[in-house]
């Protein structure tokens, strides 16, 4: 049964954009609020909430309300994921590797 990747490609979506991974980075040493995250960049809010909004919808960032602000972690699930993901391409492509055809 051929295996459906359609979460992970919107992992790779979001992972494509230098600003997104940055903010990756920086929410390695966990939760931040979101004016914390703003101060690393010279863009505005808006911009910053749009770069969230798609961290957030393929699940690799959670948010929180707190007041005025909103406060942003790593889903460690999501990157569970992509790491077995890794993990089982790594292994095919060894398996691959070590044989030339079917019948090998």
């Amino acid at each position: 049964m051929k295996k459906n990747y359609k979460n992970e490609a919107l992992y790779f979506k979001a992972l494509a954009d230098e600003t997104r991974l940055e903010i990756i980075e920086m929410l390695k040493t966990g939760e931040l609020c979101a004016c914390k995250i703003l101060e690393n960049f010279d863009i505005t809010q808006p911009t910053l909430s749009y770069h969230m909004k798609i961290l957030q919808e393929c699940g690799l960032v959670s948010g929180r309300r707190d007041g005025a602000w909103m406060r942003y972690s790593l889903n460690k699930e999501s990157f569970e994921s992509m790491k077995n993901l890794f993990n089982e391409l790594c292994l095919e492509m060894v398996h691959e590797q070590n044989s030339c055809c079917d019948q090998c």
